[in-house]
Formats: structure tokens, C-alpha cells, sequence
């Protein structure tokens, strides 16, 4: 919704969010369903009232559950009958320097701000730790903003008394934590009032009157700030960029004013700010973010203005160019058929209003952020939080590589009349066992960002793989897929639950850069093999249709299952006699996590 997108008009939200939420339930968007519970310091109720409308945009439908005011603490360490029943997805607490117990004085020795330091630490570890042994969920804690005077002045940042002093070394212990915890998170309290502007954003009558912790206008973008988060543990992010060209990446328009003539580099005010925006967008890259080129432009024109000398990005950096007169309409569905992503994954870079329009207007989901003047490129698409970090692996490293070696092999498949010539040409070998440490976060991220190769769409919280990974309920198999063009990294995730001799597939769900490379043959052999090990006679598999995983919808029907119910929502159940099984995968050759490739 354009009135939810940054840069937005706070007073307008604030004003106007009954009728803003009406419209966004209208719209019957498929939703996924989460608890939060806010653990408040202070007064919560229009922070959650903002959250609700920018979740809602984002693909989440929240129910929240708020504790009274300034309960917070004992809310996490002695919960309420109503809040366990509750069972939050995710608990926020939402604190503020308000909420530090007490601050060292002038009398203290620099012993005695350590205790007071270490004491108050341990108040939010205890609560966190308390959280995490009840409701096994994510938390996201608020770090503490700068206080709104400084009693020693500048000194009070580097003096051990100082309060700013103190409240940057809790935040810094707060961050070693969160390093150090999977599933925890920072909601950067301290920059985003920073960046609002301390004085007006502390100003004391809020807090005095309302006991808010921010003034009233500050409110949209701190629950803006704290859904990204969200948005991003339950994997609504997006995935790619979608970049134009002539004066989106470099100023001037390299058809009419040729490669000499555009705008990029030190020379001028000009050219450095588009030098610092591809240097931003290289930094995504880094980041896992895939790049794609989408532009009126003669192709020979767009690789010309890439080459640049002293431009950052080149031609390397771009999974898939499109550089021609089409419509960026289509080039953009073309592109996310070739990434095997939504094209809602999609993010279009445009500094053209009008291209920006028709875009929106023909591809739902699409963002199309403004891009109104160089100088603020940067500054738009950091604060939409499209690709908000919540996890971090070795894959995401990798991707856009992973994704340029596909295009290898669609240019390898068109040499081949026979599909079956081309697989085996890949000289796949695949690694398929039971989960193994230093995977989980990468399985669980896939749990969490796969949808269209997911039977059940079932999303795991890192505590809640855990909780599997540990269990000898059930069989679990990752698969990793790696071929002569390189390494495809954790492509695939099978889990199901035992019950006597029957296996119940609670998830199957695969990356989509490997689709057609028959991966999921070679992880139902494994599953049915594993089965046999413990006594499975039968496997059992659910599909639950959703807006984006009709591709497999007859899967377990191509795996020789039989369907054995389907209700009027398009839910089916199959199952399978591993006995009657007879081994499928022709192609891949498979091994064990002890084996060596």
C-alpha cells in the first residue's frame, strides 16, 4: 500500500489507520498467521496499532498480546495464565532507557559502575533466558537510545560515570548476546531515534503525560523499524533487485551521450553519488541480494555504461541483464521465470515515474520504490527494509554465483536433444543424511523463504528446528546438490514424524535454482531407505495448497503415491507402501555426510 511505503507521512498513519487497515483486509491477500507478544516498558498500544498495519502490508497477519504497563519483566519471567495459552510466535520487549534500573554517580568507583553494569545485564539475560525455556520462540529485545541530556556533557561518553558512558557499553553487551544466541534479535532503538532526531523524539512531555517512550509522531517509524524485523524471521524479505540503467545507476543516458559522457566517479558532486549508490548496491550483492538489469537500452549500449571504467558494478555482477525495448513489465516476469523466484520477490530500481507505474500496475507484489534524486537513492531503498538481515549463512554468500552457474546450465540443456543426456552431463553428486550442526540455520532459513516447492509451507523457528534436530521422533534428511558447475550449497529439506510404522511427512520442500534436476527423486530414494532402517511400512504425505506452491500439488502422485482423501480446500493426503518402492533417482550420485565427495 503506497501510504505504507518509505518515505511515508507518520500524522497521515497515525490519523487515518482505522480506515488503513480496513482497506488492507479488503484486499483478501493471502496472509500467513503469527502471535506476537509485546512486553512493554512503556505504553504500547499505538506502537502495536502501527505494527498491525505494516505487517498486515507485508504479508503477516498479526494477533498480539500486550502486557500491562510496564509489566514487561514479570510478564517474561512469571507469565500470565493468558499468555501461555496465548503461545507467541515471537515475543518483543519493548524497553527504553527508561527502564535502566539505575544509572552509576559521580561517587561510584569504576568497581562499583561494573557491578551496576554486569547487575543490570543480567536482569534482561535471566528474562531473555526465561522467555526462550517457555515459549521456544524469537525474541527481539530494543537496544537503548542516547538520553536526551548528558549531565557531564561531551565528557559523558567517555567517562565511566557518564550515562551515555554506560548505556553504550549495556548496548554493547546487549549486541554479544544477540551474537552469540541464534533466534535474538536487536530492534535498533538507538539509531532509529537517532536518525529521527533525539530532541523532538525524547521530548519528556510524552513520557511525563503518556508514558510513551518516543513522541507520538515517532511512533510509524518505529513499528516500520521493528516489522522489518518480523517481516524477516518469517521470511517475507525480498530476494532481487531489479535495476535500471541510464540515470538510476549512472547519471546521463549512455545511448545519447556515449560512455565518455555519462555520469559516474569522482569528478563531480554527481557522478560520486552515483559512484556511492553502486557502490551500495554491490554491497547487497555481498549480502545475497541476486542483481538483475532491467532497461531501454540497446544491450551493446548497457555493457558499454557497465564497463565503465570507473563505475563499481560490471557486467559480472548481474545474474541476468535485460537490456532491450520491451516493455520492463514483461523483462521483469522474464527475469523472475529465469530466477525460478515470485516476481512479489522483486524489487524495481527506477528513476523513471512513469515506467515505475506501469510496472506496479501490471505486476502485484512488485516493490516500486520512488527513486527521486540520486542524492536519496541510497537512503529509499535502505530504510524500505527490503532485505532486512535476521540470518546470515555461507549459501547467501554464494548466491549469486549459484545463480549465474544455472545459467550455465540452461545454456549447456539447449545443446542437448535429450533431457536425460543433459543430466547426467551435469555429473551430478549429491549429499543426503540426517541433519547435521553446522547446517541448521541454513535449513531452517530454507523453511522459511521456500513456498513454491513446499507441500505444507510448514515455517520452523530456529528454536523449533532445534527441538526437531534433537527429537528421535522423527526422520530428517537435508539434501546438498553439487554439479561441474559449482556447488548448489542446501537445497532440500524432508522431514516427517513417526507414529509406530507410519512416517507422517510434516515438510518437504526444495530450492527452486534445482528444479528439474530430478534432487527430489534422490531424497524420496534416501527417505524410503531410511524408513526401511526403522521399521516405516508406510509414508504418508499432506499437501496444503497456498497462492504460490500449485507446482506440487500432484508431487507425491509423480512419487507413486496413492491419494486417499482431499477435502474442499484442495488439502490431499497420499500415501505409500515402502515396500512396494522401487528406486527412481538414475542421475545423481548420492553420499552420505561421512562420505567424501
Amino acid at each position: 500500500m503506497l501510504e505504507l511505503e518509505y518515505p511515508f507521512d507518520s500524522s497521515y498513519i497515525m490519523k487515518k489507520r482505522k480506515s488503513i487497515k480496513k482497506l488492507l483486509l479488503n484486499d483478501k491477500s493471502v496472509r500467513l498467521s503469527k502471535k506476537i507478544a509485546v512486553l512493554g516498558g512503556s505504553t504500547t498500544n499505538d506502537i502495536v496499532s502501527a505494527m498491525e498495519l505494516f505487517l498486515l502490508d507485508m504479508g503477516i497477519e498479526p494477533e498480539f498480546y500486550q502486557s500491562e504497563y510496564a509489566q514487561y519483566w514479570q510478564d517474561a519471567m512469571f507469565p500470565s495464565e493468558e499468555l501461555i495459552a496465548f503461545k507467541p510466535d515471537i515475543v518483543f520487549i519493548h524497553t527504553s532507557n527508561r527502564n535502566i534500573t539505575a544509572f552509576p554517580s559521580m561517587t561510584d568507583k569504576p568497581k562499583e559502575v561494573d557491578e551496576l553494569l554486569n547487575s543490570e545485564f543480567n536482569r534482561f539475560k535471566q528474562m531473555w533466558q526465561a522467555v526462550t525455556e517457555r515459549f521456544h520462540c524469537p525474541i527481539v529485545q530494543n537496544n537503548f537510545e542516547m538520553p536526551y541530556y548528558r549531565i557531564m556533557g561531551n565528557k559523558d561518553c567517555s567517562d565511566y560515570r557518564g550515562r551515555v558512558n554506560f548505556i553504550s557499553r549495556l548496548n554493547n553487551l546487549f549486541y554479544e548476546y544477540s551474537s552469540n544466541t541464534q533466534n535474538f534479535f536487536i530492534n535498533d532503538l538507538n539509531y532509529i531515534s537517532a536518525s529521527y532526531g533525539l530532541k523532538e523524539w525524547a521530548n519528556p512531555s510524552y513520557w511525563n503525560m503518556y508514558k510513551y517512550a518516543m513522541c507520538f509522531e515517532a511512533i510509524p517509524e518505529f513499528a516500520f523499524n521493528t516489522s522489518n524485523i518480523i517481516k524477516s524471521v518469517f521470511g517475507k524479505n525480498k530476494k532481487a533487485l531489479a535495476l535500471d540503467l541510464d540515470n538510476t545507476l549512472w547519471g546521463g543516458v549512455v545511448g545519447d551521450d556515449g560512455v565518455d559522457g555519462i555520469q559516474i566517479g569522482q569528478e563531480t558532486g554527481v557522478s560520486q553519488s552515483y559512484y556511492e549508490f553502486q557502490s551500495y548496491i554491490k554491497a547487497q550483492k555481498e549480502l545475497g541480494i541476486m542483481l538483475t538489469v532491467c532497461s531501454k537500452n540497446d544491450e551493446e549500449n548497457a555493457l558499454a555504461g557497465l564497463n565503465h571504467p570507473e563505475g563499481v558494478l560490471k557486467p559480472d555482477d548481474f545474474i541476468v541483464i535485460k537490456a532491450n525495448w520491451e516493455n520492463k513489465d514483461r523483462n521483469i516476469a522474464e527475469t523472475a521465470a529465469q530466477l525460478n523466484i515470485m516476481t512479489d520477490s522483486i524489487v524495481f530500481v527506477d528513476d523513471n515515474p512513469a515506467e515505475r507505474e506501469i510496472v506496479k500496475a501490471q505486476l502485484n507484489g512488485v516493490a516500486v520504490p520512488v527513486m527521486d534524486g540520486v542524492e536519496n537513492y541510497i537512503q529509499t531503498l535502505d530504510r524500505s527494509g527490503f532485505f532486512e538481515v535476521t540470518a546470515f549463512s555461507e549459501d547467501d554468500l554464494k548466491r549469486n554465483e549459484m545463480y549465474k552457474a544455472n545459467a550455465q546450465r540452461a545454456a549447456q540443456q539447449a545443446a542437448f536433444e535429450n533431457y536425460s543426456d543433459y543430466l547426467l552431463s551435469l555429473d551430478m553428486e549429491a549429499v543426503i543424511d540426517d541433519f547435521i550442526p553446522v547446517y541448521i540455520q541454513r535449513i531452517t532459513q530454507l523453511t522459511n523463504k521456500s513456498n513454491q516447492f513446499n507441500v505444507t509451507t510448514k515455517r520452523y523457528t530456529a528454536a523449533e528446528m532445534e527441538e526437531v534436530f534433537e527429537s528421535n521422533e522423527y526422520i530428517r534428511l537435508y539434501g546438498k546438490l553439487i554439479d561441474k558447475f559449482g556447488d548448489n550449497g542446501v537445497v532440500s529439506v524432508v522431514i516427517g514424524k513417526k507414529d509406530g510404522n507410519v512416517l507422517n511427512m510434516e515438510l518437504w520442500l526444495m530450492s527452486c535454482r534445482v528444479l528439474k534436476r530430478d534432487m527430489e527423486l534422490a531424497m524420496l530414494d534416501t527417505l524410503v531407505e531410511k524408513c526401511r532402517q526403522q521399521g516405516i511400512e508406510t509414508i504418508k504425505g499432506y499437501y496444503y495448497p497456498t497462492a504460490k506452491n500449485a507446482m506440487v500439488r500432484e508431487l507425491y502422485k509423480t512419487f507413486g503415491f496413492e491419494k486417499i482423501s482431499e477435502d474442499e480446500q484442495g488439502n490431499t493426503v497420499w500415501q505409500m507402501q515402502t515396500a512396494n518402492y522401487t528406486h527412481k533417482n538414475h542421475v545423481i550420485r548420492v553420499h552420505g555426510n561421512s562420505d567424501n565427495l
